[in-house]
């Protein structure tokens, strides 16, 4: 079969190749792929900036965002059968920590996980993989066109339910909330707090007339973008927020999310930050409000198997209420033989996918 690889740790490798065609052994399926997203994680790996791959291969089949259906499955699949659409989870555990042992390896702390497109597992930018129903969520006919924005939902998911699950210390319950960033998670993180009812004010960027902001009011979002204000001046123009979910990538946004905070708020911060810059902050000044707040911050990355099925009923209330907006997320799906395209940055909008098979 064909796929999409890189060799780990060398700059701009990406190349399309032929890989073995995988067999589905007794209790695995055999998925054929329909599409994959791009994310800034694949550009990263690409960039040599990280990524491993598996034990005994020289290259790294790339992708983590997917999309399939069911061909066939080997004797004793359970849950799973030919003809279903599925997403597979990322992660994989180790065989060492408590949290894994228990199904949480989204909470790994030994750091032995491994990742499918990422760490130590080929990924699914290729014409077919199998995996064992365990890993795999069935996508409802009614979600399907959106289906491979589900593992990017589920990131989003699972800090908005720890961040709902957190605030149950407190005898009422949030009703405010922000997002900083309009990008693919910055938007399902606006979608999760929404469909949980709560004012959701999305902060970004780009001009009110952008598609972004578009997106984000159709889901009954207010929108504010840093080019009418500048962000340090938003905090005395508005309401401090219950919850703030931090999707930018900017660790200085993060920063400035702490001092926002109503009190008793929470910050999950989303954003895995790089680079060697430097940020100024107030040191003393953040860790008093934080202190005199009772403020919570946190940070949250992979989902767990319960945050995959909250992102699918997520998802399908989104899509009930708002019929067609996060699909607008998509804006680009590009033939996968195209993929360098996006690679090397010839394609811009709001998600990309990689459309692979019909």
């Amino acid at each position: 079969m064909k796929a999409i690889a890189v060799i780990p740790g060398q700059q701009n490798s990406i190349h399309m190749q032929e890989a073995p065609d995988p067999k589905p052994a007794a209790g695995e399926a055999l998925v054929r792929v329909l599409r994959v997203g791009l994310c800034g994680t694949d550009a990263e790996i690409n960039s040599g900036l990280y990524g491993e791959a598996p034990a005994g291969s020289d290259y790294l089949i790339l992708g983590h965002e997917n999309f399939g259906l069911v061909e066939a499955v080997g004797g004793a699949a359970k849950g799973i059968k030919p003809g279903d659409y599925v997403v597979a989870s990322v992660r994989r555990p180790c065989t060492e920590c408590f949290n894994c042992q228990h199904g949480r390896a989204d909470l790994c702390s030994s750091g032995n996980y491994t990742e499918r497109g990422i760490k130590g597992r080929h990924g699914y930018m290729a014409e077919h993989y199998t995996e064992t129903p365990e890993f795999l969520f069935k996508i409802d006919e009614e979600i399907k066109d959106i289906g491979v924005l589900l593992e990017p939902m589920t990131i989003v998911e699972k800090g908005a339910a720890e961040a709902i699950e957190i605030q149950k210390r407190l005898p009422s319950k949030p009703r405010t909330a922000m997002v900083f960033g309009a990008g693919p998670v910055g938007l399902l993180a606006a979608a999760a707090l929404r469909v949980r009812d709560l004012d959701t004010l999305v902060v970004s960027k780009e001009d009110a007339t952008d598609t972004r902001a578009q997106i984000a009011k159709a889901m009954g979002c207010r929108y504010h973008s840093v080019q009418s204000s500048p962000l340090q001046e938003l905090g005395k123009q508005i309401p401090a927020p219950d919850i703030v979910l931090e999707c930018t990538g900017s660790s200085a946004v993060g920063f400035l999310a702490m001092q926002m905070l109503a009190a008793d708020g929470i910050l999950c911060l989303l954003s895995v930050t790089g680079g060697d810059k430097t940020e100024l902050v107030h040191a003393a000044e953040i860790n008093r409000d934080l202190v005199l707040r009772n403020n919570v911050v946190f940070g949250s990355v992979n989902a767990s198997p319960t945050h995959y099925q909250l992102a699918i009923e997520a998802m399908k209330t989104a899509e009930k209420r708002w019929p067609g907006v996060l699909g607008q997320l998509i804006t680009t799906r590009l033939p996968w033989t195209d993929f360098a395209k996006w690679f090397n940055r010839q394609v811009s909008g709001i998600k990309s996918t990689l459309e692979i098979s019909s």
